[in-house]
């Protein structure tokens, strides 16, 4: 059973170095607290405030932390992958070089080639140009508004087709040498399961997918 804390004030704690992983977490205060190094791994917070917290080498992998208040929160070193960030309060918040997967995991500017898995196992390599919209959350997928289709091969026998099929979209074709459109591209990079072409920068994570 996940163990639950609710209702607690924890303004300016020390909670350094704590195991706190894999707990459940609703309105709870941690403004202003020190939380250098706790570990908060598969935690879900619901209504709860970090602002102006110390989170520095925090792990929150896979930390549900949608709607949170992180305003002033120093994140720096902490380890963001497959946190769930949607509106979440971001204001002013503190990050480094050392923060794992909060920036753009996909290139920012120019062009650059991605991978995605279709159906029947097909992999479609992808040149986003310079001029696609481009994003991504707290993982390596990412999404893009619009892609050239450069190859499309079988990842067991590596022949080669011209089309294939979306998993999500069986209307959705990716036809070799033509550009694909995603009009309902969503710009909001924390909203990861939405509108957009997904793809991966690794042909082998593209592979794995499904």
């Amino acid at each position: 059973m996940i163990e639950q804390t609710t209702d607690q004030d924890f303004r300016q704690a020390d909670l350094k170095n704590q195991d706190l992983s894999e707990r459940r977490f609703e309105k709870v205060d941690f403004s202003g607290a020190d939380l250098t190094g706790t570990d908060f791994t598969n935690s879900l917070f619901k209504d709860c405030s970090f602002v102006g917290a110390n989170l520095q080498n925090v792990n929150f992998m896979s930390c549900d932390l949608r709607g949170c208040d992180l305003t002033k929160a120093n994140i720096s070193g902490a380890n963001m992958n497959h946190s769930m960030l949607e509106n979440a309060n971001l204001t002013d918040i503190i990050s480094d070089k050392n923060t794992k997967f909060f920036r753009m995991y996909c290139p920012e500017k120019g062009a650059f080639l991605g991978y995605k898995k279709c159906f029947n196992s097909l992999i479609v390599k992808l040149l986003i140009p310079a001029d696609a919209r481009r994003t991504s959350a707290t993982e390596t997928s990412c999404r893009c508004d619009k892609a050239k289709v450069m190859e499309i091969q079988d990842m067991y026998t590596g022949e080669h087709y011209d089309e294939a099929i979306s998993y999500v979209d069986e209307n959705f074709i990716y036809r070799k040498g033509h550009y694909v459109h995603a009009e309902n591209f969503n710009p909001n990079r924390w909203v990861d399961s939405t509108g957009g072409i997904h793809f991966w920068l690794d042909e082998k994570e593209a592979e794995g997918y499904m």
